[in-house]
């Protein structure tokens, strides 16, 4: 397939590789480059392409390996392919660079229930000592005094903010930001339907009917197409000889005609599944089936409250707040944002240890203001606080505290 890569991509992964080998006298060039951005955005396939066209060879390090039952090993892999890769540019000649995809899944801490290991720490400590050491890097229980090559180092995340601060500062760190604009979506899902015959016209105007829709979602829509085949070949072999027809075959794989990739059937399709993606968002069953999620104070749903001698009573239960409380939760209702309200006692307030009260994402005012006096009486002798999540960001946008143990400032 002719693959599109992204002009702002390849420019800024180019010049950032190029300059680490590169001497420049005076100037202190960092290290790491981190891309970061949305889930499903094509971040370590538009690094894969970049790499190949420059003819960059790459170290590759899963966020996954980045924690291990034995304390030091994840730290121990990276320093031994930062000098692995080292000596490949020293053999072999030519460009190669250190790649760790999904670094904050591997060394972030997202929230308070978030376990700070020792190898998190660990990972950490060694990626600022190999910034700021580029070509003395050294493996636990021996030192080699001879310097090694200077190695780029690529990472990749969706939130950097959950890293340790030091390590993403200016100097250690670069910061790329990849959000592909219009023109970038239309080249890449150019690039995914580059076989299938549409024309300039229909590629953008499949992506202007899911402009909020990742990358990912148009190479997934390209794959569902072939369902239907599929799922014809399977009825018509049966489910019970599916399995040796397809495997160790002697009749060899089965071929498939080039199905339907008219623009009206793309789109029917992409809704579909985005309908899916909807109804994931909006189920949330873990607050019916989970009781640590939804908390003591947990309110059943409206449907069961039917027999509920005086319903109406429900709705003026927000004269117990006060106005800037009420206003607070209109605000942040406004901006598109979703509200949550936990609690935790004097003991925990010192570790941070808050749990939720209730519902979690509620995104309704009159939710919101029952919830809040529900967890008000029934921790009327601890901290509650008020917080608000933005949904399309996964991340918190404000936290205040609304109610302290009494004495307390």
């Amino acid at each position: 397939m002719a693959y599109y890569i992204a002009p702002r991509f390849l420019d800024k992964l180019a010049v950032h590789i190029t300059k680490n080998f590169l001497n420049i006298p005076g100037i202190r060039v960092p290290l790491i480059l981190g891309i970061h951005g949305r889930k499903g955005e094509g971040k370590t396939f538009q690094c894969e392409l970049a790499f190949e066209k420059m003819g960059v060879e790459v170290t590759l390090i899963s966020g996954g390996e980045l924690e291990s039952p034995d304390a030091g090993d994840p730290a121990r892999l990276i320093r031994l392919r930062y000098r692995e890769t080292a000596e490949r540019i020293k053999v072999r000649g030519k460009m190669c660079v250190l790649m760790i995809n999904d670094l904050d899944a591997g060394a972030g801490r997202f929230d308070e229930g978030t376990q700070y290991t020792v190898n998190t720490q660990l990972v950490n400590a060694t990626l600022m000592n190999i910034a700021d050491n580029p070509t003395d890097v050294q493996l636990p229980g021996s030192y080699d005094a001879n310097p090694i090559r200077r190695v780029p180092i690529i990472v990749t995340g969706n939130d950097f903010s959950t890293l340790y601060a030091p390590l993403i500062r200016d100097g250690r760190m670069e910061k790329f930001y990849w959000e592909p604009n219009r023109d970038d979506k239309v080249g890449i899902v150019g690039g995914i339907f580059a076989e299938d015959g549409l024309s300039q016209r229909e590629i953008e105007q499949l992506v202007d009917t899911f402009p909020h829709q990742s990358i990912d979602f148009f190479s997934a829509l390209r794959s569902r197409i072939y369902d239907e085949q599929i799922r014809d070949f399977i009825h018509q072999v049966g489910f019970e000889h599916i399995s040796l027809r397809v495997v160790n075959s002697v009749e060899g794989p089965p071929v498939f005609k080039k199905p339907d990739f008219s623009l009206s059937h793309l789109i029917e399709s992409g809704k579909f599944m985005v309908a899916e993606q909807k109804r994931v968002e909006t189920s949330q069953l873990v607050d019916e089936y989970n009781r640590l999620n939804r908390g003591k104070s947990y309110q059943p749903t409206p449907s069961a409250e039917v027999k509920s001698s005086n319903p109406p009573k429900q709705q003026n239960s927000s004269t117990h707040l006060n106005l800037e409380t009420q206003e607070q939760i209109r605000q942040i209702l406004s901006q598109g944002h979703q509200i949550n309200f936990e609690h935790v006692d004097e003991r925990r307030f010192r570790t941070g240890s808050w749990q939720s009260c209730g519902s979690i994402h509620i995104d309704a005012e009159s939710d919101a203001i029952s919830t809040l006096e529900s967890c008000l009486a029934e921790y009327s002798g601890e901290y509650v606080r008020l917080v608000g999540i933005d949904p399309k960001a996964k991340r918190r946008v404000v936290e205040t505290i609304i109610q302290r143990p009494n004495g307390k400032n």
